[in-house]
């Protein structure tokens, strides 16, 4: 199984050059089954997804569940006064109440399952406890700014479930964000921990170097729109060393374009498009360069 080969080759994942691009499932396998739920994650690593992506958000008493949005709105079904809101204004017991899947089946009829409507939103130490060293995790801090505190419970979880590099392959665990702030925290209290800085708006041309030299003073990657990488942008970031994984790429002709680009690693709700143009283990890793 190829999560079981992943930590023979995931140590230099992030400084290396790979002949078959990393597959991250984007929410799990959301395309297929409600997303963050166990059964999206079971899901995208049967179809053997490298990572499987998670979104932090925080409870009113400070535990960090898997959700994507900051409101519950969207994808939570049940009492309105659990259900419904920002989820940093609501306990965890409160969340415990509510439908993480029924959401899904109202949206998509001919997916839908009874035992979808029975998920819960999980807490990121479930996940850990359910896939312990078998995943590899891509943990976004979503809003950090209005949950302080956020990046040390994470890893505080991750060193908890022996998931540091020193004690888990340097690759197991990644993190990612929007926030170059909370990216800098993480590498301040943890320098090996692999960092990807999410990119949503265009850097012009001219700009792409002092972006990526500033990019790789605390960061490993970069996560831009796929509609933002083209063949300078990819020359760019890899002569800065710097990985480059492109979010969220569903259509099999993008993954071709970006493909043929060589990025490093793809965001997809269907993994298992990706491994049919990717198949195979990974080659084994050689350096890119050297900072």
């Amino acid at each position: 199984m190829l999560f079981a080969l992943l930590p023979l080759w995931l140590a230099a994942a992030f400084l290396a050059f790979s002949a078959r691009p990393v597959v991250i499932a984007h929410r799990g396998a959301s395309g297929t089954n409600p997303e963050h739920t166990f059964a999206s994650y079971d899901r995208a690593m049967a179809m053997g997804a490298d990572y499987i992506e998670q979104d932090l958000q925080m409870t009113s008493d400070s535990v960090l569940v898997v959700l994507h949005d900051p409101t519950l709105n969207r994808t939570a079904r049940g009492d309105a006064a659990d259900c419904t809101g920002r989820v940093i204004d609501h306990t965890l017991a409160q969340l415990r109440r509510c439908s993480a899947g029924q959401w899904f089946n109202e949206r998509q009829p001919t997916l839908a399952t009874p035992a979808f409507a029975d998920a819960r939103i999980p807490t990121l130490e479930e996940l850990f406890q359910r896939y312990g060293a078998r995943a590899n995790y891509y943990i976004e801090t979503k809003n950090p700014e209005d949950a302080p505190g956020m990046e040390r419970r994470l890893l505080g979880l991750v060193r908890q479930y022996r998931l540091m590099p020193g004690e888990a392959p340097r690759g197991q665990v990644v993190v990612q964000s929007f926030s170059q702030r909370s990216l800098r925290l993480v590498h301040e209290l943890a320098s090996t921990l692999p960092l990807v800085q999410l990119l949503s708006e265009p850097i012009p041309r001219s700009a792409l170097d002092s972006a990526f030299t500033e990019i790789a003073r605390y960061a490993d990657g970069v996560g831009p729109d796929r509609k933002l990488v083209d063949s300078a942008f990819v020359a760019s970031a890899h002569a800065h060393c710097l990985a480059i994984h492109p979010y969220t790429v569903d259509d099999e002709s993008d993954m071709r374009r970006l493909l043929a680009l060589g990025v490093d690693g793809l965001f997809t709700n269907f993994a298992d498009r990706l491994r049919a143009l990717a198949p195979g283990a990974p080659a084994p890793m050689t350096p890119r360069c050297t900072r």
